[in-house]
């Protein structure tokens, strides 16, 4: 069994930056691909990106392509979503979620977080 934990939400002007992290406990994530999403209040939970699992390969959602990041240091366990530009529109909970497979749909992810807040103020 996977546990994540998500760290790095918070409260941001629109323009600024936040580094998210995702650790899991209990075990390496070596094995697994990792994902960010967002769910907003009201709005199904949204696919924002997907590294695999050595690094080498990314895919972000159009919304946030040249904006975010995502990539992982396997020595430390850890897996980031930087942040950059951020957009009122960005404002949601944010999940990390492990996969065994290379696809984006909510569904194809095993293993989730329990989410950080990021705030977007105009």
């Amino acid at each position: 069994q996977v546990q994540l934990v998500e760290s790095g939400g918070g409260l941001v002007q629109a323009g600024g930056s936040l580094r998210l992290s995702c650790t899991p406990s209990g075990r390496t994530f070596s094995g697994y691909n990792m994902g960010w999403f967002r769910q907003a209040p009201g709005k199904e939970r949204e696919f924002v990106a997907i590294i695999n699992r050595t690094g080498s390969n990314t895919y972000c959602a159009d919304s946030v392509k040249g904006r975010f990041t995502i990539s992982r240091d396997n020595d430390k366990n850890t897996v980031y979503l930087q942040m950059n530009s951020l957009k009122l529109d960005d404002t949601a909970v944010y999940y990390c979620a492990a996969s065994t497979k290379w696809a984006t749909p909510v569904y194809s992810f095993d293993y989730w977080g329990q989410g950080t807040q990021v705030t977007v103020s105009s």
